[in-house]
């Protein structure tokens, strides 16, 4: 690390006097200024600052170039799309008031809130709508979700505040996939994006501002006081980069941090007193994502599909949420969504059959001729790598008992825990692996053209295992291009089924989120989307605050 961070709870007295003493200057500050503002005083009150912890930095913080989680949850505070996902995972407007669709469902017009300012004070208009959707379709500029869009035949700028889109053809999935964040255009306009300071030092029109990036270290937002939505009661968003767990937990404890995602264990014995209930909220909810191991099928080991079932019956599924997991997970089959109709009843599960297993490998010609207790095949031992990002506890918890499972087999799984920027970069980026554990979050419609299309499986793409199948294909083209839901859920179903059938993946399981929040915070409402959809809603009493 270049610079270390600094402790915001060092022991010095005087530090500790301050902070003592803060609360009281603070309630009368608010006490002074309510009669001067009488609006923000009717409403919640502003200030302190929320910190929190990822295992891994950020990479782009431009939104549609974003492809990890930590970029991710920035420009989701610092930018906005059109629409958005409500608490109850509707899509509503976000900068878009309205939108009328054409009976052939080819053409949306969308009508933006005339209120909406970028940060440095330009408005935002509908020439920022018709950039940013023309440089996600620019070829040169990388977007690994160019796949949602390419249908757009045009993106026309009526006035200032209205953009109609134009399809080839209609898509199902287009209210929400337009709801991808707008970049201004007067600050990239001519600029190459690959390499823009933009994507450090990003400007957008959210609730919160950029405004510092120490890299490996931290990332600062600061509230939008001029939000068109309302200015966010928390002053400061700061996300710290701490890659392992179990140092995330201490800064917990110890007031370094305000949340975390908890491992089981600290979710059910570190959590389990009087002294932590009585400063953390702890929230529990089935996420909308999955786990699970990939296989690169351009590597000869996982060309055959008895092969990959064979590694997914010789998985003991129970053995891992129930052990590794303590049992917060459940089982997970395929690409969707548990509780959604779009995820098929029907669909192999592979439950744990080493039996099944072993007939597979010796079927596919892999037996044990020398004696050494690994399966060989033409002199090839079958052994390889199995890798996955470091910080991550129940991803390292996991790949050991997948190894042990497998070696009962005879396959041998060296297992590499990699540092999670270079496992990006130079790992799944770049196809440089041959069995990965990973996991994808789900978005609120069930197209899976980006992961699962033969297409997405180009450099860029993230169907990074490489899947091709021309069913899979057609069917995914057919679920984007019906609004009857009936089809849509055969479509999806049929998909799975298949998926599942070949074996690209050995899905795992879905797991359940498990954070815990620092009680100051108030205003956390658990909803279907989970608890942070209405962040800029959260605040502090004032005898509360600690920043």
């Amino acid at each position: 690390m270049r610079q270390s961070q600094p402790n915001p709870h060092s022991n010095n007295f005087s530090l500790f006097a301050g902070r003592l003493l803060r609360p009281l200057f603070i309630i009368a500050a608010f006490v002074f200024l309510c009669p001067l503002y009488p609006a923000l005083c009717a409403e919640r009150p502003c200030g302190d600052a929320y910190v929190t912890a990822s295992i891994g930095d950020a990479v782009n913080l431009i939104p549609f170039l974003a492809s990890d989680s930590t970029s991710g949850s920035i420009t989701g505070l610092v930018f906005n799309g059109l629409t958005k996902a409500d608490k109850d995972l509707d899509i509503v407007g976000d900068i878009a008031e309205k939108w009328d669709i054409s009976e052939d469902g080819t053409e949306i017009t969308f009508y933006l809130k005339k209120d909406v300012r970028w940060h440095d004070g330009a408005p935002l208009t509908a020439g920022d709508v018709k950039f940013t959707f023309e440089a996600i379709l620019d070829p040169k500029n990388g977007c690994p979700y160019i796949a949602n869009y390419k249908d757009i035949e045009s993106v026309e700028v009526i006035d200032d505040f209205a953009v109609r889109f134009k399809y080839s053809q209609p898509y199902a999935p287009a209210l929400s996939k337009l709801g991808v964040a707008i970049v201004p255009e007067h600050l990239l306009r001519g600029e190459d994006l690959r390499i823009s300071k933009f994507k450090r030092d990003p400007v957008g029109c959210g609730p919160y501002i950029f405004r510092k990036w120490n890299t490996e270290q931290y990332i600062i937002l600061e509230s939008n006081k001029d939000y068109f939505e309302h200015r966010p009661y928390i002053d400061k968003h700061i996300t710290r980069i701490i890659p392992d767990q179990a140092v995330q937990f201490l800064e917990l404890i110890t007031g370094g941090i305000d949340e975390m995602t908890l491992t089981p264990y600290q979710y059910f014995y570190r959590t389990d007193t009087e002294k932590f209930k009585a400063h953390y909220n702890r929230y529990k909810y089935l996420s909308r994502a999955y786990t699970y191991i990939g296989y690169n099928l351009t590597d000869p080991l996982f060309r055959d599909k008895r092969v990959r079932k064979a590694l997914s019956y010789a998985v003991d599924k129970n053995e891992i949420i129930n052990g590794a997991l303590m049992g917060l997970g459940e089982p997970c089959t395929g690409p969707f969504f548990k509780k959604t109709p779009y995820y098929s009843a029907g669909a192999e599960g592979y439950a744990y059959d080493p039996e099944r297993a072993r007939l597979l490998l010796f079927q596919a010609g892999w037996r044990d001729t020398d004696g050494d207790g690994v399966l060989d095949k033409d002199g090839r031992a079958f052994k390889f790598k199995l890798i996955t990002n470091q910080g991550n506890k129940d991803r390292e918890d996991i790949v050991t008992i997948i190894q042990r499972k497998w070696k009962e087999l005879g396959i041998e799984a060296d297992i590499q825990i990699i540092a999670w920027p270079s496992f990006i970069k130079e790992f799944i980026d770049k196809k440089n692996f041959q069995a990965v554990v990973l996991g994808w979050t789900m978005a609120l419609d069930p197209d899976c053209y980006v992961v699962w299309h033969s297409e997405s499986s180009k450099k860029g793409g993230l169907n990074f295992v490489s899947y091709k199948n021309e069913e899979v294909d057609k069917l995914i083209e057919e679920g984007r291009r019906t609004f009857d839901n009936k089809k849509r859920v055969e479509a999806y179903n049929r998909i799975h089924e298949v998926i599942a059938e070949d074996a690209p993946y050995t899905f795992l399981y879905f797991p359940y989120a498990r954070t815990a929040v620092s009680k100051r915070f108030r205003g956390i409402e658990p909803a279907a989307a989970g608890i942070g959809y209405n962040f800029i809603d959260w605040y502090v009493d004032p005898g509360d605050m600690r920043y």
